[in-house]
């Protein structure tokens, strides 16, 4: 990945360069944001790999499995039938039929019509969220170590995140004790993520139980909880939501899902939320000015992914265990690495303390995971995330959405790598 720094400086210079000659001028609120480095690690792999270099890219949080075949008839059909125009701009009465069931068949949640938004993915539920509830002198509390786009988002909508560090010893998970130190008179959300991207953790009932106890002292603290893997937990686990758990704070609760994980549908780009319907109105008017209604297709195949057979996600559930138990096993025989094993999700957020300060082959000072993670790109082929980028360091991420064997041979390049580096 040294290629990639040195590209990276380039293009970052001529862009500069570029700028200086140009009357265009970036704003502060895009100036306060960064390009996901997920995103940019995939997009790289994809890079190397066309030019023909041996890149396993376990950097991209999608599934490799094909999207199951009555849900892509289903999107076929639509199309044949003329579903290929605007839909009503929250989304269409038959998918939020669908979620309505979703939710009270699976969480026992009851949500109308008015307290149901589609979006362009989960992704944009979130952002529709922050960008209509958090502005300048907002407080937003997110556990680390947290997806990328939390922070993004609430910086881009000029509130403050606060981080709250929950390490190995807690679970990767937020404790009643931490939220109730963090919150003052400017906080208005927290955000919750489980299971979690990346460390894979999952609250129990409990667990939610005893924030909800807090959440009740601070009415003015509403929660979004980022419920988008809840089908991918493992050992006999049952993801809860904090609305189903404490529902008396249902009125100040948005719960998000989607279905890109449970059905790899990523490439449909179909999210929703749940809550209180003043909440979604408003949601709606920044959605009405982005995006606008989302794609009628990918609506219609939404409809039969929640309604149809669901076998394939419990085929999925099984792959995954199998996956996650190999690659946590190889990283746990690893020199300098300490990995905790996730409960669901699809991701090990191994401990890499161990190799920081260490020197590569190439004489390459280690001085922390980024640079950990630049050298197993460019120098062993395997596509990883720093923890920096989640907001916890010295760590790093692995998607296990991946074959075994690429997950195999990615294990071997990672130990190999351990092994070379000089203490």
């Amino acid at each position: 990945m040294r290629r990639l720094a040195r590209i990276s400086v380039g293009f970052l210079q001529g862009s500069c360069q570029n700028a200086a000659m140009s009357s265009f001028k970036s704003t502060a609120r895009v100036n306060r944001i960064a390009t996901s480095p997920s995103a940019m690690a995939s997009q790289r792999a994809r890079e190397l790999r066309a030019q023909g270099h041996d890149i396993i890219a376990l950097s991209s949080g999608e599934p490799d499995f094909q999207t199951p075949s009555h849900i892509v008839e289903a999107a076929y059909k639509a199309m044949l039938d003329g579903q290929t125009k605007y839909t009503t701009m929250s989304g269409t009465a038959e998918l939020k039929d669908a979620i309505s069931e979703k939710f009270s068949r699976e969480t026992g949640l009851a949500y109308g019509h008015d307290e149901i938004m589609v979006s362009t993915g989960a992704k944009q539920s979130i952002f529709n969220a922050i960008m209509a509830g958090v502005e300048k002198g907002d407080e937003v509390i997110v556990p680390a170590p947290y997806w990328i786009s939390y922070e993004q988002m609430v910086q881009m909508a000029g509130g403050t995140v606060k981080t709250i560090q929950c390490g190995r010893q807690s679970g990767f998970k937020l404790t009643g004790e931490q939220l109730e130190a963090a919150i003052t008179p400017s906080t208005r959300w927290l955000m919750l993520n489980s299971p979690s991207n990346p460390s894979g953790a999952v609250y129990t009932p409990d667990e939610l139980g005893e924030l909800a106890d807090v959440l009740r002292r601070h009415e003015q603290v509403w929660v979004l909880t980022d419920d988008i893997y809840e089908h991918i937990v493992f050992d006999g686990r049952e993801a809860a939501t904090i609305a189903a758990v404490a529902p008396d704070l249902k009125e100040r609760t948005l719960t998000v899902n989607g279905v890109s994980k449970t059905y790899a549908m990523t490439g449909f780009r179909i999210g929703y939320a749940g809550g209180p319907k003043e909440l979604i109105a408003q949601m709606l008017r920044v959605q009405s000015q982005a995006t606008g209604g989302p794609s009628s297709v990918g609506q219609a195949a939404a409809v039969a992914a929640l309604t149809g057979p669901q076998d394939f996600i419990a085929q999925c559930r099984q792959a995954y265990q199998e996956r996650r138990d190999l690659i946590v096993a190889m990283l746990n025989q690893t020199t300098g690495l300490r990995c905790a094993t996730p409960e669901g999700a699809f991701y090990a957020f191994p401990d890499c303390s161990g190799l920081i300060g260490t020197t590569t082959p190439q004489g390459k000072f280690i001085e922390n995971d980024r640079d950990l993670v630049m050298h197993l790109m460019d120098d062993h082929g395997v596509a990883l995330v720093h923890g920096e980028a989640y907001g916890a360091s010295p760590h790093f991420r692995v998607s296990f959405a991946a074959s075994s064997a690429d997950l195999e041979e990615a294990g071997r390049r990672i130990q190999k790598a351990a092994n070379e580096l000089a203490r």
